[in-house]
């Protein structure tokens, strides 16, 4: 205890310290309780904790061909997500001012490649996707945006979140090699080739998903990319010495190949890059090649979720820096908002897929990053790592899946959050979590969970407690399953 008798005086109030510069007084750097140093720490510690998606979006999109065949190339993918993802980080940095890193969002990446350009082409598919970001961008300056986002309820925003988690984690155990379809009836999928883990691929897939799981259980920073760096590396050192080959070269298929990638060093580690899907948009094909119903709901998906994932990570994010008031109200909300439609936008007119706030921006706040200044740093070296595109294309598909299956895990674990006791809210929460992976669509999974939603807890005299915004969306998801009768009914 102080032995220092009270004083009687009125206590004096330390005055706020002054900035040191004008860039200190635009980013309100010293303001909140922060230095250069600790935002550069910040803006660092959290381009190594995103930095894996210059690799993993690339392969989530190069993937899967469109509806005529065609596929987007991996090192132009590469390229324009490190692009886009600097332009977006420092953009939301001086506008926002808040230090919450951009980069395509994993779930709607998954969306695209694995559920829309089966239907549309890569071109089209990116026109719908910077529809999204206008209608977004349009809601978040009339305010619309946080209505919808009140209207839902808890449980169903976090179930969509667990259920993107798991459709991701079931697509790297697909890629991996580790489930394959069996081609008949029962079951529908099996364990790697005769029950077994029988390829060297796959193999490397199981050390690199329990290297980078045991990273991310230590808090290593940046676990997920020193994941995928280890994994590639033995990979490369695996095809160096058993020359394995990939799995299907011209007219030979070799089961136990590498997919997608062969780990292969390339003649040259430092490019220009290549930034030649800039601008490969077709803002209105969709409407014609699938119909206005079927693209607008399409359009519907990308928004939903687009907006509700957003709007939670930065409501996380700005409490974890100190910036958030009571209600999660944090400075220049509109701005931010607005900014992150515009990375929608940027993300389609880029073909990188919709840029998003990224959550592993904890990890630089965490480092002492509180304003927007650490963007500046984190958009800079995003920017750098374009001219690295050849290295980062021999990460092969096997390690890649890795990496999505450790995202799926964290996406799950927001399932602590929802209350399970109450079965009227726990069906529809179920039946979102896993139409989406056992239909390969996020769309379906949050369709039939709204609707569930809507109609149990009305059946349970629960109407009231639901928003009219929820049964005009539930209403349009009513449309989406319906659409290929309603559109023969309208063609006849």
């Amino acid at each position: 205890m102080s032995t220092v008798p009270p004083s009687t005086a009125p206590a004096e109030q330390t005055p706020p310290a002054e900035p040191r510069n004008a860039i200190d007084r635009f980013f309100e750097i010293t303001r909140r309780g922060s230095s250069f140093g600790a935002e550069i720490r910040g803006g660092v510690v959290t381009f190594v904790t995103m930095a894996y998606i210059v690799i993993l979006n690339p392969i989530i999109l190069s993937t899967t061909a469109d509806v005529d065949g065609t596929k987007l190339g991996f090192a132009q993918l590469s390229a324009v997500t490190g692009f886009t993802a600097a332009v977006m980080t420092i953009l939301f940095g001086l506008v926002a001012r808040l230090p919450f890193g951009f980069a395509a969002g994993l779930g709607i990446n998954a969306f695209l490649a694995f559920s829309v350009v089966g239907e549309v082409t890569w071109a089209e598919a990116m026109g719908l996707v910077v529809i999204n970001g206008l209608i977004i961008v349009l809601l978040s300056a009339t305010g619309l945006r946080r209505m919808i986002f009140n209207a839902v309820p808890m449980q169903l925003k976090l179930a969509i979140t667990v259920g993107i988690g798991l459709f991701i984690a079931f697509i790297g155990f697909v890629n991996s090699g580790f489930v394959t379809s069996t081609k008949n009836d029962s079951p529908p999928v099996g364990l790697g080739i005769g029950g077994s883990v029988a390829t060297v691929p796959t193999l490397i897939f199981v050390v690199t998903l329990l290297l980078t799981a045991a990273l991310v259980a230590l808090r290593v920073k940046g676990g997920i990319l020193i994941g995928l760096v280890s994994g590639t590396v033995i990979a490369v050192v695996v095809e160096a010495i058993w020359q394995i080959g990939p799995k299907i070269e011209g007219d030979v298929v070799n089961p136990g190949g590498w997919g997608l990638t062969e780990p292969k060093l390339p003649a040259q580690l430092i490019s220009v890059p290549d930034l030649s899907l800039i601008g490969q948009v077709d803002l209105f094909g969709a409407f014609g090649r699938i119909g206005a119903l079927a693209a607008l709901m399409l359009v519907f998906t990308l928004v939903f979720t687009n907006f509700f994932d957003a709007m939670g990570t930065m409501t996380g994010l700005s409490k974890e820096a100190g910036v958030a008031d009571e209600n999660g109200n944090f400075p220049r909300l509109k701005s931010a908002l607005i900014v992150e439609g515009v990375g929608a936008v940027a993300g389609g007119l880029t073909s990188g897929s919709s840029n998003t706030v990224f959550i592993e921006s904890g990890a630089g706040i965490g480092e002492g990053a509180r304003t927007g200044f650490a963007n500046i740093v984190t958009g800079l070296l995003f920017a750098v790592a374009m001219f690295f595109t050849p290295l980062v294309s021999i990460v092969p598909t096997e390690v890649a899946a890795a990496a999505l299956v450790i995202v799926g895990a964290l996406m799950m674990s927001q399932i602590r959050f929802i209350d399970l006791t109450d079965f009227g809210a726990l069906f529809p929460v179920f039946v979102t979590v896993t139409v989406m992976p056992m239909t390969y669509s996020i769309a379906n999974g949050i369709g039939a969970g709204f609707i569930s939603w809507v109609l149990v807890r009305s059946f349970s005299g629960k109407a009231r407690e639901i928003s009219p915004l929820l049964w005009i969306v539930t209403a349009g998801f009513v449309v989406f399953f319906a659409r290929g009768p309603i559109e023969a009914l309208l063609a006849g």
